[in-house]
């Protein structure tokens, strides 16, 4: 695996292309991921609950951006505490459905990075 494989796999990522021919989008619509690509055929869902890393990361990024946010605002602008939470509570919801498509398509990137090919 070279950093070559690994730039491509973050940029197919990045963009909700394949991770194999980088070429197909992942998603019809917002929520609705393809089942297979339309270009190469590779098969996105390998098993039930192939998804949950991306909810871990989903969760990771969204934390790591809430809380960094907080504290780099209070450093910065020392809005009261009330209005951090009203803030960041309303990052914290609108965020993680604005990131989805892009969790799940990092998960599949990285997962067909290191097992290119379903058993």
């Amino acid at each position: 695996m070279s950093l070559q494989d690994v730039a491509r796999a973050i940029r197919a990522g990045v963009t909700l292309r394949c991770p194999r021919c980088n070429d197909a989008p992942l998603f019809r619509g917002w929520f609705t991921m393809r089942e297979r690509c339309e270009r190469c055929g590779l098969r996105f869902e390998r098993a039930q609950g192939y998804f949950v890393g991306a909810i871990y990361v989903n969760y990771a990024v969204t934390v790591a951006l809430c809380l960094g946010g907080f504290f780099l605002l209070d450093h910065w602008a020392a809005p009261s505490v009330n209005t951090q939470i009203v803030l960041w509570s309303a990052v914290g919801v609108a965020f993680p459905l604005l990131f989805f498509r892009h969790s799940r398509s990092l998960w599949l990137s990285l997962a067909h990075l290191l097992d290119p090919e379903p058993r």
